[in-house]
């Protein structure tokens, strides 16, 4: 075993040291190499060693280098040192993160990070909170809680009677709400094309003018960091307007709830502790291995009594048992490696990171506007949006950049606008890496 342990390090060493020499996408000749994985499955054992050299051999080159520092799609987040290091001890703990007499250290790292947590992104004290996979089932986890809230408010148990012939509730969101918003709509039978849509302005930000009149059970879904722009919607009005009316406010926060974590940007979430729940990933800007989501809400009762469950093998403690605030009983120990973040960062690194990473989106961005492009967004923290000309034109440098392997941007559609998307989200991305991608993007610009 520690061999094969050892073999397994230092090949993930290796790789990890060739990221900044090889291109961010494989080659085509790689991709077609995964063929050596598959065949028929073989009648006899395989010896582990074997096998590994086998993964690396064929898996590794036809990676994407999300963990390097010129990977700027999808606000993917690289992978701090230490949250690897405890990553790899995790895995070899193997330990099942649903119940604490399962795993003492499972469930103590997990409630020390989710209290280090609310208290760096300034969320109320008591809030509690659940590891989950991502923001997709962190926003399910939270408008769950919603759901049960308001329709218990409203005199009908969700839980025991379900859905049919209960009271309506009302869904807001803005018009540039994450499409992993209307999943976790549809996935609870809220529907994902019931939520009334309220106009947004020039950088995406729900317009609380325009907030419709709320009677009756319902939810509000904010958005702090738009997927497109890194803009923040104005939560203090909206979060009064719709607690006037005995409204839940839910918050997608799947990279942008971090800004809280940097004084320089903490202004941006002004109002956005008023709301009831927050979705947020822990595998975009805090950089921790995937997968990773945190789903908080204000009364930690009320996820609690949402996700809870017994039987009567499940011999619960006295203490905290993390499967009651999850849609997951048996589960990966997601928090060993939050933990250890949090843990080397402190609050000066991770405030650094953040505030780091949005400078560099800045640098690039005025690179581009330097090279005579037309940065669309107010660059605020992370995200950068930049047309090259007319929808052909961009798609071409889109594709062009791609092509080279120097740095990977995504494309997107933003107010009518075909844009290059840029987010700048890895604690491994350098200045170096910023001018080199750059320099990419400006030549595949250049050949028009």
């Amino acid at each position: 075993m520690r061999t094969l342990l050892n073999d397994a390090a230092n090949r993930a060493a290796d790789y990890l040291e060739s990221l900044d020499n090889r291109s961010v996408v494989p080659t085509a000749a790689a991709v077609a190499a995964l063929d050596r994985l598959g065949g028929s499955l073989p009648d006899r054992p395989t010896a582990p060693g074997d096998v590994l050299r086998l993964l690396d051999e064929a898996g590794s080159p036809a990676t994407v280098s999300n963990a390097g520092g010129r990977y700027f799609g999808f606000v993917n987040g690289g992978a701090l040192p230490s949250s690897v290091a405890a990553s790899w001890l995790a895995t070899a703990w193997d330990q099942n993160a649903a119940l604490s007499v399962m795993s003492p250290v499972a469930a103590r790292l997990e409630q020390i990070a989710l209290d280090w947590i609310v208290g760096l992104l300034g969320l109320p004290a008591g809030t509690g909170g659940a590891f989950v996979t991502g923001a997709t089932m962190a926003s399910f986890s939270g408008l769950a809680a919603a759901r049960r809230c308001v329709l218990q408010r409203a005199g009908w148990d969700v839980d025991a009677d379900g859905l049919i012939g209960a009271p309506p509730i009302t869904v807001v969101v803005g018009g540039e709400a994450h499409a992993t918003l209307f999943k976790a709509l549809g996935l609870l039978g809220l529907g994902r094309n019931r939520a009334l849509v309220v106009p947004v302005d020039h950088q995406g930000r729900m317009r609380a003018d325009q907030l419709p009149a709320l009677s009756g059970p319902a939810i509000v879904c904010l958005q702090a960091g738009n997927v497109n722009t890194g803009a923040f919607e104005p939560a203090d009005a909206l979060c009064d307007a719709a607690h006037e009316h005995g409204a839940w406010v839910h918050v997608d926060g799947a990279f942008g709830l971090w800004a809280a974590a940097a004084p320089a940007r903490r202004s941006l979430m002004a109002g956005f502790d008023k709301a009831d729940s927050w979705a947020t990933d822990a595998h975009k800007w805090l950089n921790v291995p995937y997968d990773c989501g945190l789903a908080m809400v204000r009364e930690a009762d009320a996820l609690r009594d949402t996700m809870s469950v017994r039987a009567a093998y499940l011999l619960a403690g006295r203490d905290r048992e993390p499967m009651d605030y999850t849609p997951d009983s048996s589960r990966r120990a997601r928090g060993v490696e939050v933990w250890a973040a949090l843990r080397s960062l402190g609050r000066d690194g991770l405030a650094d990171l953040i505030e780091r990473t949005c400078r560099l989106a800045g640098r690039f961005a005025d690179g581009l506007r330097t090279g005579g492009h037309q940065v669309l967004n107010e660059v605020v923290i992370n995200q950068v949006l930049v047309s090259f000309g007319d929808t052909a034109t961009t798609e071409r440098v889109i594709d062009g950049v791609q092509r080279d392997g120097v740095c990977w941007c995504g494309g997107t559609v933003w107010q009518g606008r075909t844009a290059m998307r840029i987010s700048v989200s890895s604690w491994a991305t350098t200045e170096t890496d910023i001018d080199r991608s750059l320099e990419s993007v400006l030549r595949v610009a250049a050949r028009g």
